[in-house]
């Protein structure tokens, strides 16, 4: 019973210090959203040091980059609520479906709840962004209590830039 009990305290450290769970968006209309959270580490660092990516450029050119720099993204959004001494837990959100889109993709990386408005916002480790990176995000149109706010393409780009007229790519910096 001690190890059972060592092991649940262990995990709850380690969410409070080590790794973020992201909750899925459900809401009713959305019945066919999968409802496991995604893990995160909050330290890229330590992830990196822990999986032996041991220099940017090691990092850069590996498999986990895209997963990587989305996880920093993730992270760096999070901190941004802590700063502000908000509770992101009620906030932040991610949705993944079960049906495929016509992108081949039904995910949103992040959905920000805010005042009855759901921001959908993707994060692509690339300088050239396209409004089909966006494609997922008019599932949250079927969310009747709540509205879709602008999409955003969180990503290497140097300026804003609008896709169409409900989606921008934004660079990193405005994290």
């Amino acid at each position: 019973m001690r190890t059972v009990y060592d092991a649940l305290r262990w995990c709850t450290i380690s969410e409070h210090f080590l790794l973020f769970l992201l909750q899925p968006y459900s809401a009713s209309v959305l019945s066919r959203a999968i409802k496991t959270p995604k893990i995160y580490f909050r330290d890229t660092g330590l992830a990196c040091y822990l999986t032996r990516w041991l220099t940017a450029d090691t990092l850069k050119c590996s498999a986990v980059a895209g997963n990587m720099f989305e996880t920093f993204m993730v992270s760096e959004i999070l901190k941004s609520y802590i700063n502000e001494g908000k509770d992101y837990r009620f906030n932040i959100f991610y949705y993944r479906g079960k049906d495929k889109c016509a992108s081949g993709e039904n995910e949103i990386d992040l959905i920000i709840d805010e005042d009855g408005v759901l921001y959908p916002i993707e994060i692509k480790m690339s300088g050239n962004p396209k409004a089909n990176m966006g494609a997922t995000n008019p599932v949250l149109d079927k969310v009747k209590e709540k509205s879709r706010g602008m999409g955003v393409i969180l990503c290497l780009i140097d300026k804003k830039t609008y896709l169409r007229e409900n989606l921008v790519a934004l660079p990193i910096e405005h994290v």
